[in-house]
């Protein structure tokens, strides 16, 4: 005796098992991400200063979404006057605006400072990568 699938039950298994969608991000997650790409693109708006002298007298963009200092470094890089009508510069202007709303609004609880250092989104510590050591 013969038996055949339902057709249902069939073209599920030609259709192969469904793919995993990726969890949404988190608002911490998108602060982060936000943040790196802000820095980032401040960083490449940097290499252009001859070509755009205003970039020079710009507020410092170094962000740290646990240093509770970010949200006033946000505010002074939104109201800066300096470079009005620089393409690259509204853009970064338009993002810091939406990570310190972000911040300020949505993700208020979620966020947790850990410092208050103003000077250290001023002068950045580097980082350094320490290698292991490889015994012989």
């Amino acid at each position: 005796m013969r038996t055949t699938a339902p057709l249902p039950v069939l073209l599920l298994l030609l259709a192969g098992v469904p793919a995993a969608r990726p969890a949404p991000p988190t608002c911490y997650s998108r602060l982060r991400a936000l943040s790196r790409e802000i820095t980032q693109d401040f960083q490449l708006l940097q290499t252009l200063g001859p070509s755009e002298p205003c970039v020079r007298y710009l507020p410092r963009l170094y962000l740290d979404i646990h240093n509770y200092c970010v949200l006033d470094k946000l505010r002074d890089f939104v109201a800066s006057s300096q470079c009005q009508k620089v393409a690259q510069v509204d853009s970064l202007k338009e993002k810091a605006r939406k990570l310190y709303t972000i911040m300020n609004s949505f993700c208020r609880r979620d966020l947790v400072f850990l410092s208050d250092d103003c000077n250290a989104l001023e002068y950045p510590i580097p980082v350094t990568t320490v290698l292991p050591y490889h015994q012989h």
